[in-house]
């Protein structure tokens, strides 16, 4: 079953349970996955889907640290809860170790020796593991691992 599919079926079934907040968070990702077929004149793949989910987690994780300073927790509540529904189309997250395998294996294939050439390494990786961490985590421990 494609993520698409996945997606179709998670709304009727919140149609059915009459769950408003979640039908609402799962037609925003519906609303941007055809924005991105229109744009782009192609088929969304399950790729291009988690990519769309992990550009709207971070969209909604600045939101809701921008609500946060502002005092207005129900809005970060309603922030965290579309990120939990947004994450159910993300694949697992990777680990603390097999993320620093990832990066050991990139720097390595990529003869990068120093934090200048930290996007070589960068690109090497994003493609492994995109949607399945954060990519400003990644982005620092990359620099860390240069800098040693």
């Amino acid at each position: 079953m494609t993520l698409r599919e996945r997606l179709n079926d998670e709304m009727k079934e919140a149609m059915r349970a009459k769950d408003k907040d979640r039908l609402g968070t799962l037609r925003l990702i519906l609303a941007e996955v055809k924005k991105k077929e229109i744009d782009e004149k192609v088929t969304v793949t399950d790729e291009v889907m988690v990519a769309i989910a992990s550009k709207m987690i971070k969209e909604r994780k600045d939101s809701s640290a921008q609500y946060q300073a502002a005092g207005r927790q129900d809005l970060v509540d309603k922030e965290e809860g579309e990120i939990s529904v947004i994450s159910g189309f993300l694949p697992p997250q990777l680990t603390a170790d097999e993320l620093d395998s990832l990066i050991s294996e990139a720097i390595t294939a990529s003869g990068a020796a120093s934090p200048k050439e930290m996007g070589k390494v960068i690109a090497l990786l994003k493609p492994k593991v995109q949607g399945r961490t954060d990519m400003g985590r990644l982005s620092a421990l990359v620099k860390e691992a240069l800098s040693r």
